[in-house]
């Protein structure tokens, strides 16, 4: 990934972003990484496989999924009676 300083981006703006449609910037501020500068489509791309995951209640669970739930819960306790 091509790196640029906070600096080279207020002097050569067109060119990193011109680099950046081609492939992501990293942007550095006193050595240190500070910013990524990416096309839309690869911004797109990756908040498109964002966390599918859905918030949940234990009412709502299936009976299979309740089922481990409590195993792993029972597990973690006889584990904790062990120690």
């Amino acid at each position: 990934m091509a790196r640029y300083t906070t600096s080279d981006l207020s002097r050569k703006s067109g060119d990193i972003i011109t680099e950046a449609l081609r492939a992501p910037v990293t942007i550095t501020q006193r050595n240190k990484p500070r910013l990524v500068l990416l096309s839309i489509e690869d911004y797109r791309r990756l908040t498109a496989r964002g966390d599918t995951r859905k918030p949940g209640t234990l009412a709502s669970m299936s009976d299979k999924d309740f089922a481990a739930f409590r195993r792993a819960v029972d597990g973690y306790v006889a584990e904790g009676e062990e120690g």
